[in-house]
């Protein structure tokens, strides 16, 4: 048996896009399909939005990567943006959410090791269960998954885990290696699960007593997703670092590790870099996102949408009580936790009734619409996945 051409580690399945229109995909077939997973999270201006095409093709055509050995205007405009509406001072561009987790991580550890007032010994971070903070060897040791470290130990040391959502764990990990927390404020893999407002206020205030970094992992709830610029606003904090990825680019290959000044004094010449990072065609589309999403209109409009969805699916799945469970999440960023497993009826949406959702774990649907959707694909949303729960077969036990 021979391997196909495309590294065989994805189960895709039959859907095979080839266009896009707004909130929707159409396939080889012309099969239109109502987009509700995004790209996971990434195409959160849709599929045709005119700035964001406008922005992409403009830059293509006057310049598209040059290096980091020159000045990037481009990098300065967008760092700037970033830094103006958010509690950074510093922004390192890189080109996925795992690479920007890896540079959160650098930072980190930077701050303790790589300047005369810190602290050599202090190397590990504290992550937590059912976390997923992407595919690197560094980031797959950062998650206590098993299932994402078969096949690839020895991991790499420096993470200890400890339970999501519990501040009396985290505290007493603390030790005198111990260099920060690495925390998605709200698990998109793990199932759309919110931490609490006491673990996050908690956690902010251990770090600042025991002189830790607080990282936040917004690659997948960051970028107006859930209906603030990011999800730790929603608890009234700020983060050291914070790393940023998936929407930020609107579905050009974008991410970005965001530090406090205080936090980056390790961050010194010749400590990191990327070669693709931060070109020019990157941060035309980042420009273009950020001047669309960042403003309180386009955010009030996020939230008032996610409440809109969130209320209806809450009496929608008072008709199905042997098959929902509860909604939870903030914005649009809404997981739909199932009583039963969440893939087989997330196949049954994609498959018979043309509504891509994601599945996750904890029983849960993903519902991860475009930012830009409007009353008419809210109104389809809630007829396909109506007709899609009508028509499945709870499976036995």
């Amino acid at each position: 048996m021979s391997i196909t051409p495309l590294m065989p580690v994805y189960p895709r399945c039959d859907v095979r896009p080839v266009r896009g229109d707004n909130c929707h995909l159409i396939d080889e077939n012309g099969t239109r399909y109502l987009d509700f997973a995004s790209g996971i999270a990434v195409n959160l201006l849709g599929h045709s939005h005119p700035a964001l095409i406008g922005a992409i093709q403009r830059q293509a055509e006057t310049l598209m990567h040059v290096s980091n050995l020159y000045g990037s205007p481009q990098g300065e405009a967008l760092a700037q943006k970033l830094v103006d509406n958010t509690f950074a001072d510093t922004v390192f561009f890189s080109n996925s959410g795992a690479e920007a987790v890896e540079t959160a991580i650098k930072t980190a550890r930077a701050y303790h090791q790589n300047h005369e007032d810190g602290d050599k010994n202090r190397h590990d971070i504290i992550t937590f269960t059912n976390a997923f903070h992407g595919r690197t060897m560094a980031t797959i040791s950062a998650s206590n998954q098993a299932k994402m470290h078969q096949g690839f130990l020895p991991l790499l040391e420096g993470f200890q885990y400890c339970e999501f959502d519990d501040l009396e764990a985290a505290e007493k990990l603390i030790g005198p290696t111990t260099a920060g927390f690495l925390v998605e404020p709200i698990q998109g893999e793990g199932g759309i699960r919110p931490a609490s407002q006491e673990f996050m206020s908690g956690l902010r205030a251990l770090a600042d007593q025991h002189g830790l970094m607080l990282i936040l992992d917004e690659v997948q709830c960051g970028v107006a997703r859930t209906g603030k610029l990011y999800a730790h606003e929603l608890y009234g904090i700020e983060p050291d670092i914070m790393a940023s990825a998936k929407g930020i680019g609107g579905g050009f290959p974008l991410g970005a590790c965001l530090a406090t000044e205080k936090a980056a004094r390790g961050m010194t010449f010749g400590t990191h870099g990327s070669t693709y990072g931060g070109n020019p065609l990157a941060m035309a589309a980042g420009m273009a996102v950020m001047e669309t999403v960042a403003n309180d209109e386009f955010l009030a409009s996020v939230r008032e949408k996610g409440e809109r969805i969130r209320s209806r699916l809450e009496q929608f799945i008072g008709n199905y009580p042997d098959l929902f469970d509860f909604v939870r999440g903030s914005g649009l960023m809404l997981g739909l936790r199932m009583k039963v497993e969440s893939r087989p009826f997330f196949v049954h949406l994609r498959d018979n009734h043309q509504l891509l959702t994601v599945a996750a774990g904890d029983q849960t649907i993903r519902i991860l619409p475009p930012l830009v959707i409007g009353d008419a694909e809210i109104d389809e949303f809630f007829d396909k996945l109506s007709a899609g729960a009508a028509s499945y077969d709870i499976p036995e036990n």
